[in-house]
């Protein structure tokens, strides 16, 4: 079975693209086989990968909108074994008016992902820092939600909104889909940041993950090198908190 997560918060960076890209490198440590795929216009992701975005003619945007290019032509080998990944570049800004004058608009995701699910166990979207269609896209193709949240009472007011968002999204089209909260850019330093990790746990209760994502500049500098901090510093702190995350993941399954 494929386990497909959409990586959303309509936050920009609360390490969306960090989670998608340090988890997978954790779970092909376990010889899984993942999936990435950007749903970003600014290819954050694909960026993050060490990879240009102007460089791909196919991506994820072609996919979506031209029903004659199938999903394995726009798969691209990531620098990580076992992680391969689907680019995406500014072209993908237009998908969102485009993909609305379509029948079953929000499920063209879904169903662009199916063939794939035979090849891969686990798919990750990285969904854009809003709420929008692409992001509509990936909570219907979705079986679960990994939400990063940044450990700070501001970030948790948005939180409320994407729950209720998620809410909607059960109700009208994946009834089945979960979601679970992961507490990220944290400062252990601060009492304010400790309090908000505090917080969130006693609220959320078994829908957030144990492990907590300490800020770093090593994920900043990891992605400047263009791979996973798995790989660039396999033993800093950053890289073993993926790893812990990623066995959160596998039992979660």
């Amino acid at each position: 079975m494929t386990y497909i997560y959409a990586v959303a918060n309509q936050k920009g960076g609360v390490g969306k693209t960090t989670s998608c890209v340090c988890l997978s490198a954790a779970l092909a440590e376990h010889g899984k086989r993942v999936l990435l795929v950007d749903l970003d216009p600014q290819g954050g992701l694909t960026t993050a990968l060490g990879f240009s975005p102007d460089s791909f003619d196919t991506t994820i945007y072609t996919v979506l909108i031209d029903d004659e290019v199938s999903l394995d032509k726009a798969i691209t080998n990531s620098k990580t074994d076992k992680v391969d990944f689907v680019p995406a570049n500014l072209d993908l800004a237009g998908a969102e008016g485009e993909l609305l004058g379509e029948i079953g608009w929000d499920r063209t995701l879904k169903v662009a992902l199916e063939p794939a699910q035979e090849s891969y166990d686990y798919i990750f979207l990285d969904c854009p820092p809003s709420l929008g269609v692409l992001t509509t896209n990936a909570l219907i193709a979705a079986q679960r939600v990994l939400i990063p949240v940044q450990t700070e009472y501001l970030a948790m007011r948005g939180l409320k909104q994407l729950t209720q968002v998620l809410t909607k999204v059960r109700r009208k089209g994946n009834p089945n889909l979960k979601s679970k909260v992961l507490r990220t850019l944290h400062q252990a330093r601060t009492i304010h940041a400790s309090e908000a990790s505090d917080e969130l746990e006693k609220v959320l209760g078994d829908q957030i993950y144990k492990t907590i994502i300490h800020r770093t500049i090593k994920f900043a500098e990891a992605s400047v090198a263009g791979e996973p901090l798995l790989s660039y510093l396999p033993e800093s702190k950053g890289a073993t908190a993926y790893r812990e995350l990623a066995k959160e993941v596998l039992e979660d399954e």
